[in-house]
């Protein structure tokens, strides 16, 4: 069985180099064939690891990401503003 899917967006913040970035994913949740839940992400309808779970940096392939709400990326500032 197969609920409608929905969007999350999130922001996601490298804490080994710095780096910022947002996502947005569609999150699919359904059971699979022994009944457990399952929960899939897609970006642009292609399959891809949960962003929660298994993130990496894109500058510096870190794998210690921060996730915070959608937005913050855009209106953050930096220490000297």
């Amino acid at each position: 069985m197969t609920v409608p899917s929905a969007q999350e967006s999130y922001s996601f913040v490298c804490l080994r180099c710095g780096h910022a970035w947002e996502g947005t994913y569609e999150i699919r949740h359904s059971r699979d064939a022994q009944g457990r839940a399952r929960t899939d992400y897609y970006v642009r309808c292609v399959k891809v690891p949960s962003p929660l779970t298994a993130n990496t940096c894109r500058v510096c392939r870190g794998r210690t990401i921060r996730i915070l709400r959608s937005g913050l990326v855009s209106s953050g500032r930096s220490c000297t503003d």
